[in-house]
């Protein structure tokens, strides 16, 4: 596959050597490398309570990240929008899009509260964010996004006229269908042709032997969360020297599917696969590393063997929503989604 773009997902990781302020401005240095090196767009995650995760606003994040990049599109990936009532998150979003306009994607998750009025939260904040909307309205409105790992959220998308970003670091099986679902429901609801991103686990460096390591690294800190062991990721040292238990074994097994390891050139051949298997022309890219060091110099590798245009990132023209009465909406996402 020709021109395939890279961005990033940001969950903002922090080493059992570092603090969490320390994480969070590792986070605008990469955002600043990032967009020398060419990546199209860059997302901070949301977690809460967690010691691995410092961005627990990713809004203000992708403040501080807009303020020191000039071209990339920035964003989250994603609000978690059962947390929020959905004005709020308009006027913030409209906020962000009016000082750094065309270059703001909103992208929203269903985790972090009850579920079952997500749909019908997520098409008000889609009126809202639209003409005659909350204030201040920006003169070129974020880009929406719908993050998910099933086809639900992505008949979802489809029907709200909304990009779409499948997770498959969380489900390395399922995308495929949820594509299909996706593509089918937003050509109905829009009439184009849809797009959408795949949102992998990548790890490289200078040598597979490395890129082994740092991999080893990451699935431990999985295994023990998984087991209800929540901790910073653990260190190159510390991983080297742990004794695995069978359930820890058994649980990075589990994770090592969703998770493409290896030299750069073995990495490249993989993500092409996976982008031409999906029928996506988009990775967002998620790196863990307990070095910040390390994480930036797998982006950069990415960036090397993806032969990306150093310094100028995808020029993507925002979209608007699709141009639905909010009644129809409203109508066709009750009748799909109870």
């Amino acid at each position: 596959m020709t021109n395939l773009r890279l961005s990033v997902l940001d969950q903002t990781p922090v080493g059992e050597d570092h603090t969490p302020d320390q994480a969070l401005r590792a986070s605008v240095d990469l955002a600043r490398g990032a967009e020398d090196l060419g990546y199209t767009r860059y997302w901070l995650a949301e977690h809460h309570g967690s010691p691995g995760f410092a961005s627990s606003a990713p809004e203000i994040l992708a403040g501080a990240v807009l303020a020191h990049t000039s071209r990339m599109r920035i964003g989250t990936g994603g609000v978690l929008l059962p947390r929020y009532e959905p004005a709020k998150v308009a006027e913030v979003f409209g906020v962000l899009a009016s000082l750094h306009p065309g270059r703001v994607d909103l992208g929203i998750g269903r985790a972090g509260g009850p579920a079952r009025d997500f749909p019908q939260r997520l098409a008000e904040l889609r009126m809202l964010l639209g003409e005659g909307g909350v204030v201040p309205h920006a003169p070129v409105p974020p880009q929406m996004w719908l993050l998910g790992a099933g086809r639900e959220s992505a008949r979802l998308a489809g029907l709200l006229g909304t990009e779409f970003a499948f997770g498959h670091f969380f489900s390395p099986t399922g995308g495929r269908e949820a594509f299909e679902d996706y593509r089918a429901e937003f050509r109905a609801a829009t009439g184009r042709r849809a797009g959408g991103a795949l949102a992998v686990r990548v790890v490289t460096a200078d040598s597979a032997g490395r890129a082994e390591e740092l991999a080893q690294s990451l699935l431990l800190w999985r295994a023990r969360k998984d087991l209800g062991q929540d901790a910073p990721l653990p260190s190159y040292e510390t991983t080297r020297r742990h004794r695995w238990t069978g359930a820890e074994l058994e649980r990075a097994k589990v994770h090592r599917t969703a998770l493409v390891s290896g030299a750069p050139e073995q990495v490249h051949s993989v993500l092409t696969a996976l982008a031409g298997t999906h029928g996506v022309d988009e990775l967002v890219v998620n790196t863990l590393t307990s070095d910040p060091a390390d994480r930036q110099r797998s982006y950069e590798l990415l960036a090397e063997a993806f032969a990306l245009p150093a310094g100028h990132p995808a020029d993507l023209a925002p979209t608007r929503p699709a141009a639905r009465p909010e009644a129809a909406v409203g109508a066709a996402v009750g009748a799909a989604l109870p």
